[in-house]
Order: structure tokens, then C-alpha cells, then sequence
């Protein structure tokens, strides 16, 4: 057999080497059920012989969209073993953006979860020119659907298992043609200025992310990894996809997107990648239930988790932890670290990845405490989602690690981040002027985020180039690392930080709804919707005070001064957020244009215009007339 220089030769490679052991597992119905290497190899054959009797060919785009799921993943598969290139979409896009990407994406299949993911193409099939053949896994509420362009899964596996009778060779042979320059997927950006690009990365640049990372980090073939992060994001690609062809380990998908805690636990994985959002959730899960505890275990909790804390900033500092110290560390292991550790499914992992954007040092601190071995990662879609990577020697909440093995990475005269190496992606589809702006002739990527490189040769990412600013006194202003100290509170789920060319800073807060709610509840505030709850005085003193905690460890001239709290969550349906939960500050900045001037021209109250967008597009407005907050004078200046 060939080298394996494509994903296709690797799963000829797996199935030949790895045959017996797991390769892929799906929970359904409670149940775990386990395809090794050779049924994995076996079920994407069938599905490929299956396309390609449906007249698929060779560059040719299929489309997956649903939750993680084994039949989703040989979809993929299937289509770059022909020569095709697979375009993952956001399970929970809307009806406009889908239409966007399939349409500049011209895919002509498209591979859906369920009845609700077929009903969004049904919406959509006029639209959508190029699009011949819709293919569902899960038959539910199908079998009345009569489309002669709609199939199921199975119906496409036996049309391939009878072309084999007849085509025996055919499969290998479109292996072999396969080169390492050919487009192996198609992963969209998360567009927070404007429509997404098609990133394309080839499959050289798919092998070489997972050489780079198995050179960094220690990733082993027996390794079970949890496969819940959207199919869409390149960190899924590049972690279920690349990662485990190359190396063989297995990918367990969950349920379903409700029980992924549940079975997060119930599988232990030895390895975890989760964006900050999902750390953010598990401390404020873990913060609610310590606030729940009766006062003996409570105490106990805050007792050990400031052991934890400073122990914790002791080693990234480099300094010897007292044997008290270590003492109580050890007795803390016992009573809280390891049980919060179990609970949350990270009893097994022997590492822990957070990536896509920064993560607050508090959260960071509080796992790295506990005795999660979490890392920072940093990378792209353009950069096939790996830049650098932290040893876990050398974790700390400050720096994006070390430059992974054969990635160059060099800081421009203007701060911005550069890389270069074998993981820079192809380009933009049907857009080459974009791609010649972000890469130069030598071939070194613009990332757009500033950054430079510590005495130890670490990476630390400030912000997007762009979004970094400075007060009109000249202070440095980063609204991500002052947005991070307020969504350290349990009760934050978003915030937007303002103060680029004003005299002072201020922010816009989205309470979590759950949190929120419960402290309300616990305390007999009747309530009847997020307006309703985000809008209470208690709440507001609430909110007052979670921001003076923030402010105590920034800067006295990057202290938050005022602050509203929004009568809705920022969503990525309203085009405030990307799917990947990254703030569109141009677009928030235009949207909130009258909260700005009330801010800073001394205003107590503001309207407010709530669009909220449905899945099939429609739109409704909510108006509300809400305050402006003054933080108050307790303010303090402890940095």
C-alpha cells in the first residue's frame, strides 16, 4: 500500500494495523455501541460505493449537518476517499446562513441527522441549485417524506454494497488517486465581520496539525476522547477526524447535547478539548452547587479551593510550595479536588485543551488547581486549528505555549502574529484576493491577533489586532481580558466591554438565566422571563457587585465605570455572536449604538430594541426602556 499520505490511506492503514481495537462509539438509547478500525473502514466503503453509484464524483462538495454522529463522520470520510471534499455546517444555523455556505460551498449532497435537519433543506430546495441528493440517519418521522433526491443512510449503503459486486476494485483505485495538495474539507470561519470564507485544508495540512501535535503532547491509540464540539468548528475536524485517523484513538459520541455531562462522566475520557465557554459553564455548575452546600461543606469547599488557588499561582510562578501548604493540598485532594474532578468526568484525563479563544485566568486557575491538567492552545481555521501548545510543565493562564514542531511563528512590526509551516491552509474558496491579503509571498499567514513572544519563548496572544485599543489618556485597552473578569462570576454569561478613545470603561452584561434564576428563587424574587429577571433592582445589586469584585484586581483606569444589563442573551441567531460564541463587536457596536452614547454622555436610561430571529428567519422586536448603572464609588485600585 501506498504511504500514507492522505486520510483515506490512513484508514486503509488503520484497518489493516488497528483493526480490532475501538475506533468510534455512539451512545444511543443508553447504550455504548463500539465499531473498531475494521467495521469504521467497512462502513465508509459501503457509503462511498454508495455515492459513487449515485453519480458522485471526484471534487465534488458533501455538506454534514446534526449533532456528533458516527454516520456523520464516515459521510466525510466516504466523500474525500472519492476525490470529494466533505463541508460540515452549524447544526443550529439558520435557514439564511446555511443557504449561504451550501450555496457558495455548490454542494451537491447533503447528509442530515434527523427529520429536523432534512426539514431545514426542504425549507431551503429551491435555493439551493447544486444540491441533488439529500441523504437522513435517522428515519423518525421520515418515511412518508417522498423525494426521488431523498435517501436514507442505510439505502445508500446497500446501493454500495451491491455496486461492489460489480466495481470491486473501485473504491482502492479512487484511493489511490488521492494526492496530499487535494482539499480534504472545507471549514467556514465564524465570520465576525461579515459573511464566512471557505477555508480549504489539504490533506498534507490535516496530517501535518496531527504530526505537529503528536510531537507537542502526549496522545496515545488506546485514548478515548469525547466527540460533542460542533462538526462545523475546525477543532472538531482537526481533533475527530485528523487527530484520531493518525493515531488511531477512539471517539465517543454522546447522546445527544443534553446528556453531554452526564456522559462526559459516565465515559472518563483520558483526553478533553473544550472552548472557554464550556469551562465557564463547568465552574458555574460547580460554584452553584458549592452556594447550594450546607454551610459545613461550603466551608469546606472555599477552604481547599483557596488552598488549591494559591498553591497553584506558587507553581506557575515557579516558586516552592511550604509543606503546609503541600499538607493541606494533599488533604484537599481528597476531600474536594477529586470528587469535583469525578463529577465533571475529568478523574481519567491525563490532559485538557481550551482553545477558540482566551480563557479568564481565575477559571483557568481554578481546573489547573484542582488537578486538571488544562493547557491553553491557540491556532485557527486558517492555520487547520493549531499554532502552539503548552507543556503541561509549563502551563500558565497568561500565554498560548510554545510553537508546535515545525511551526514557525514571528511577530510583524506592528504586533501581529505571524505563522508559517505545513499547516497553513490552501486558501479561501472562490476568494483569492482574500487569501493573497493574509498570505505573503514567503508564505507566512497574518493571523489579525497581536501578540509577542515571552522571555521563554511562549506565545502570548492580547487580543484581536483589530479590537485592541486604548483609553483617550493612551492606557492600553483589551476588552476580551476585561470580559473575561466578569464572565468569571457564575451570574455573567456574556459581557461587552466598551472604552477604545473614551475617558473611562464600561460594559454590557447578559445574566446567565439558570444561575441567576436560582439566587432569585432561593431568595423569594418572582420573576416571569429573562426581561423580567434581567431588569430587577436585586439583580442589578447583584450584577454591581460581581463587577467590583472584577474590578479589584484590574487597573485603576480600566475599572468598569457603568453597565447595563440586557433584557436578552447575546445570541448567534441575532448576528451578535458567532457560532463559535465570539463576539461581533463592529456589528454590536452599530446595534448598541444609543447604549454607547448613554454611556458616555452621562444617561440613566436607554431603549432598547430586542430583534430576536427564528430558525426559519423571522424576526420580532421586543422594545424595553432600561437603566444605566453606575458601578458606585467602593471601586478600588488593588493593581
Amino acid at each position: 500500500m501506498a504511504e500514507a499520505t492522505t486520510l483515506a490511506r490512513l484508514l486503509q492503514r488503520n484497518a489493516r494495523d488497528l483493526r480490532d481495537r475501538p475506533a468510534i462509539r455512539e451512545k444511543d438509547r443508553g447504550i455504548w455501541q463500539t465499531w473498531t478500525w475494521g467495521q469504521y473502514h467497512d462502513q465508509v466503503r459501503e457509503f462511498a460505493l454508495g455515492l459513487a453509484a449515485l453519480g458522485f464524483k471526484r471534487g465534488e462538495r458533501l455538506s454534514v449537518i446534526g449533532d456528533n454522529r458516527p454516520r456523520l463522520y464516515w459521510a466525510q470520510v466516504a466523500a474525500q476517499c472519492l476525490g470529494g471534499v466533505p463541508v460540515p455546517v452549524y447544526q443550529d444555523s439558520i435557514a439564511k446562513e446555511l443557504a449561504f455556505v451550501w450555496n457558495h460551498a455548490e454542494c451537491a449532497v447533503i447528509v442530515a441527522e434527523d427529520q429536523e435537519q432534512v426539514d431545514k433543506v426542504l425549507g431551503l430546495r429551491d435555493q439551493l441549485p447544486a444540491l441533488r441528493l439529500v441523504v437522513y440517519d435517522d428515519p423518525r418521522g421520515l418515511l412518508r417524506y417522498k423525494h426521488d433526491w431523498l435517501r436514507s443512510y442505510q439505502d445508500v449503503q446497500e446501493l454500495g454494497r451491491s455496486f461492489a459486486t460489480r466495481h470491486s476494485t473501485y473504491f482502492e483505485a479512487e484511493i489511490e488517486k488521492g494526492k496530499p495538495e487535494d482539499v480534504a474539507i472545507i471549514c467556514y470561519t465564524s465570520g465576525t465581520t461579515g459573511n464566512p470564507k471557505g477555508v480549504m485544508l489539504t490533506h498534507a495540512n490535516a496530517i501535518g496539525i496531527a504530526e505537529a501535535f503528536r510531537k507537542a503532547d502526549d496522545i496515545r491509540p488506546e485514548d478515548d476522547a469525547l466527540a460533542y464540539l460542533p462538526m462545523a468548528w475546525a477543532g472538531d475536524a482537526a481533533y475527530t477526524l485528523f487527530l484520531s485517523l493518525v493515531v488511531g484513538f477512539c471517539a465517543n459520541c454522546p447522546e445527544s447535547p443534553e446528556t453531554v455531562q452526564r456522559d462526559l462522566r459516565e465515559l472518563g475520557p483520558t483526553t478533553v478539548l473544550a472552548p472557554p465557554r464550556i469551562w465557564e459553564n463547568m465552574l458555574t455548575a460547580v460554584q452553584v452547587k458549592a452556594a447550594d452546600a450546607p454551610a459545613l461543606k461550603r466551608w469546606v469547599f472555599e477552604r481547599f479551593r483557596a488552598v488549591a488557588e494559591r498553591a497553584e499561582i506558587l507553581r506557575a510562578d515557579g516558586k516552592p510550595i511550604p509543606l503546609g501548604l503541600r499538607l493541606a493540598r494533599m488533604l484537599g485532594n481528597v476531600l474536594v479536588y477529586t470528587p469535583i474532578r469525578d463529577q465533571l468526568g475529568l478523574r481519567r484525563a491525563r490532559w485538557a485543551l481550551t482553545g477558540g479563544a482566551p480563557l479568564g485566568p481565575d477559571t483557568f486557575r481554578f481546573f489547573r488547581s484542582i488537578g486538571v491538567n488544562l493547557k491553553q492552545v491557540y491556532g485557527s481555521t486558517e492555520t487547520t486549528g493549531l499554532v502552539s501548545l503548552q507543556p503541561s510543565a509549563e502551563a500558565n493562564p497568561t500565554t498560548a505555549g510554545r510553537p508546535c514542531p515545525g511551526i514557525e511563528v514571528k511577530i510583524a512590526d506592528r504586533g501581529e502574529v505571524l505563522v508559517r509551516g505545513p499547516v497553513i491552509f490552501k486558501g479561501y474558496l472562490k476568494n483569492e484576493e482574500a487569501t493573497r491579503e493574509v498570505i505573503d509571498p514567503d508564505g507566512w499567514f497574518r493571523t489579525g491577533d497581536a501578540g509577542f513572544m515571552d522571555p521563554r519563548g511562549h506565545l502570548v496572544i492580547i487580543d484581536r489586532a483589530k479590537d485592541v485599543g486604548a483609553l483617550r489618556d493612551g492606557t492600553p485597552f483589551a476588552p476580551q481580558f476585561i470580559e473575561n473578569k466578569l464572565k468569571f462570576s457564575p451570574y455573567v454569561r456574556e459581557a461587552v466591554a466598551f472604552g477604545h478613545e473614551r475617558d473611562f470603561v464600561t460594559a454590557m452584561v447578559a445574566i446567565d438565566l439558570n444561575t441567576v434564576g436560582n439566587w432569585a428563587e432561593r431568595r423569594g424574587i418572582p420573576y416571569t422571563s429573562y426581561m423580567d429577571l434581567s431588569q430587577k433592582p436585586e439583580v442589578c445589586g447583584l450584577i454591581r457587585e460581581e463587577i467590583r469584585k472584577g474590578n479589584e484586581t484590574l487597573p485603576a483606569a480600566t475599572q468598569i465605570r457603568r453597565f447595563l444589563l440586557l433584557t436578552k442573551d447575546l445570541e448567534a441567531d441575532d448576528a451578535e455572536m458567532t457560532r463559535t460564541r465570539k463576539v461581533r463587536r463592529r456589528f454590536v457596536s452599530e446595534k448598541y449604538a444609543a447604549v454607547i452614547d448613554a454611556f458616555y454622555s452621562g444617561g440613566h436610561t436607554v431603549e432598547l430594541e430586542a430583534s430576536i430571529t427564528y430558525e426559519d428567519g423571522r424576526t420580532a422586536t421586543l422594545k424595553s426602556r432600561v437603566r444605566v448603572e453606575d458601578v458606585g464609588p467602593e471601586m478600588t485600585a488593588r493593581v
